[in-house]
């Protein structure tokens, strides 16, 4: 039984993630700085600080895992503004604690690190993994440089680590400080006030490509599976729809009338216009297609605030 061990797990993608493989009967770690608030998987868990490189070298040692997905991070375009210095600490120095722990066991696992669309210079066209890299804020320079990182361990050490470039994801359990579940905790409130109400939101012209994070987490499987750590691949639904076109299709789900008002401090200092996945490598070269539709994943996540 291959054993996978997930960093990060008690974040909003770890449960998706180990039920993914759990489907295929890995054995699963799960390890966090924070005990996970969901109980009812089979996976064992073990407390670690990813920046105590102590903590992480004995925990990868005694687990002696098959393969490690690494989803800790600070992974807020908004947040990583606000903390620069905390970003870079966890989604490098975090990823090189795990790859130097990593390269002391006799069996090397596979190491997966979780990159980002926010890593491409923007573009008003759809990305492909051959579009100019040149990020534009302090998460996406991290993750490009997560993925020099990457390279030199694989070049250096033979590692199979292997990158990837996930571009917006949601779906419930989502923390309401990203832009999606805000939306819609904020409507299902005014839903069960039973009058109507305000939601305030920030720059509603930002133009995205959103996937069901179930989705996300079926690439990551086929990505590892995959013998050929070297190729970095776009995961993405291939649509793209404006903040503005996704909060009506919200508010349409409620009987009470909303008014929506702009809040120019939830701006971000720069913001992309326009970030669209071409995830045609992906659907050629592992047979990848996303089962999912952005807006039924909007209606679940408005139904579970409701509840």
């Amino acid at each position: 039984m291959a054993k996978l061990l997930i960093f990060g797990y008690s974040g909003f993608v770890g449960p998706y993630l180990a039920k993914e493989f759990l489907k295929d009967n890995y054995e699963i770690v799960g390890s966090d700085i924070i005990e996970p608030t969901f109980g009812d998987l089979k996976v064992d868990f073990y407390k670690s600080d990813l920046l105590n490189y102590d903590e992480v070298n004995k925990l990868i040692y005694n687990v002696k895992p098959d393969m490690i997905i690494n989803l800790a991070a600070i992974s807020s375009v908004g947040l990583s503004w606000k903390i620069p210095q905390k970003t870079m600490e966890v989604n490098v120095i975090g990823a090189l604690n795990i790859l130097e722990a990593s390269r002391q066991l006799e069996n090397k696992p596979k190491v997966m690190f979780i990159g980002s669309s926010e890593e491409y210079a923007p573009s008003d066209k759809p990305l492909n993994e051959n579009s100019p890299l040149n990020a534009n804020n302090p998460y996406g320079i991290s993750k490009l440089t997560q993925e020099r990182y990457a390279e030199l361990y694989r070049k250096q050490y033979g590692m199979k680590v292997y990158c990837v470039r996930p571009f917006n994801h949601t779906g419930i359990g989502q923390k309401d400080t990203f832009v999606l579940p805000s939306f819609c905790k904020q409507v299902a409130e005014i839903e069960k006030s039973g009058k109507p109400g305000v939601i305030e939101v920030g720059n509603l012209d930002a133009i995205r490509d959103f996937s069901d994070v179930r989705d996300i987490v079926r690439a990551y499987k086929l990505i590892i599976e995959n013998d050929d750590c070297e190729v970095i691949y776009n995961v993405g639904s291939g649509k793209a729809y404006s903040l503005r076109e996704l909060l009506d299709y919200i508010i349409s789900l409620t009987n009470q009338k909303i008014k929506v008002k702009i809040d120019f401090k939830r701006y971000r200092p720069v913001d992309t216009p326009f970030i669209c996945c071409d995830n045609s490598m992906i659907q050629i070269m592992l047979d990848y297609h996303p089962e999912f539709e952005i807006f039924d994943t909007l209606k679940k996540i408005y139904i579970d605030y409701l509840k």
